[in-house]
């Protein structure tokens, strides 16, 4: 018996050593590969009757305006213009890490008036502009809505968000973002969570397993490796992205009271404590009874309400959990009470107000 306890042991530390491998794309970003958000706004026509109100949205009156005074149809200003087959949306989409001139991306459509709807909309040609200012890509197509709204005469039905929308592959990239990975003599990986002791192992991974690269940890956050003699960088990326490492993470209870779920991590520790948990449970239990006449007599029917109240009172004891106890044997010890899950986020809370719990207490 004894043998096999060692076994399943053995089994069980190989396996959380082996998960706690990760790669290094997993849990870093390489500097120069990354996105770029865009942002536009457009007009959404073809709308059945579920677009835009004049009055309230002027903003969509001055861009009909505008776009038929280019396409030559004249001053409308004057005109009685009250169509609500077209909508004022804002379009975004993220750029993707060197897309090409002529390459297409998905982007995203929002209403910005008072349109109840863009299902069997048309975007028509909507710039995209990043940060800078300049026009990275432009957008067309028609409009893919997941959530729909039907109205009556007293009553109406709504499936997800109508006024949004999107279009698969709906922008054209027209220009480049310019940025030369061959020109680079120093790489810097950031890392998602920063942590010292990560970035030390991975700058020891590095050193150790790719031979023309020199890794230095300049903070927490951030690793830069520095490039010797004629190397093929994208290649190295390549390598440097598959190196596993075992990364580092702090002492941390994540609580989240509107659902009752507790994370606890690995590390957590907490001094020997002694916890009792006791509280009243109420139950309350409605029935009804039919109360009837005897044969050959005068009277009616009647149904008489009855209701139970039982009072329970809970006092599980005190429970020893202490010696700077593992997360194992932690849970054990507060499921051996018989309690649930807003009652451990309780004694939790207690346990860091006592300074017992070793370990950061976040509640979200």
């Amino acid at each position: 018996m004894l043998v096999r306890f060692f076994l399943v042991v053995s089994f069980v530390l190989a396996a959380a050593t082996a998960q706690a491998q990760v790669r290094l794309k997993d849990i870093v970003s390489f500097e120069g590969v990354r996105s770029n958000q865009l942002i536009g706004y457009g007009l959404v026509v073809g709308l059945d009757g579920t677009g835009d109100t004049m009055r309230n949205s002027p903003f969509t009156r001055k861009s009909i305006e505008g776009m038929l005074s280019r396409l030559g149809v004249g001053n409308l200003s004057d005109e009685g213009l009250n169509t609500k087959n077209v909508a004022a949306v804002m379009v975004t989409a993220a750029l993707p890490p060197y897309a090409r001139r002529g390459s297409e991306i998905d982007i995203s459509v929002a209403s910005m008036g008072d349109a109840e709807s863009l299902r069997g909309g048309t975007l028509l040609v909507t710039p995209l502009s990043g940060a800078d200012g300049a026009i990275y890509a432009v957008g067309q197509g028609a409009l893919a809505v997941g959530g729909f709204s039907v109205r009556g005469a007293a009553a109406e039905v709504t499936n997800g968000v109508p006024t949004v929308a999107r279009i698969e592959s709906g922008a054209i990239v027209e220009k480049e973002i310019d940025f030369n990975l061959l020109q680079m003599d120093s790489i810097r990986l950031a890392l998602r969570n920063p942590d010292f002791t990560t970035a030390s192992r991975i700058k020891a991974v590095i050193n150790e397993q790719v031979g023309a690269a020199n890794a230095v940890t300049l903070d927490p956050g951030t690793v830069e490796v520095s490039l010797s003699g004629k190397i093929d960088i994208p290649e190295l990326l390549a390598a440097l992205e598959n190196l596993t490492v075992q990364p580092d993470t702090p002492a941390k209870v994540v609580i989240d009271a509107k659902s009752g779920t507790i994370v606890i991590g690995a590390d957590v520790r907490i001094d020997e404590v002694a916890i009792s948990q006791g509280g009243l449970t109420v139950s309350v239990s409605e029935s009804a009874s039919v109360s009837q006449p005897a044969p050959i007599s005068i009277g009616e029917t009647v149904i008489v309400p009855s209701t139970e109240i039982q009072i329970e009172r809970k006092n599980s004891g005190f429970a020893l959990v202490g010696g700077q106890v593992s997360l194992r044997e932690m849970v054990d010890g507060l499921n051996a009470i018989g309690i649930g899950a807003q009652e451990i986020i309780s004694i939790l809370q207690a346990i860091k107000a006592s300074g017992a719990l070793h370990a950061e207490l976040e509640i979200i």
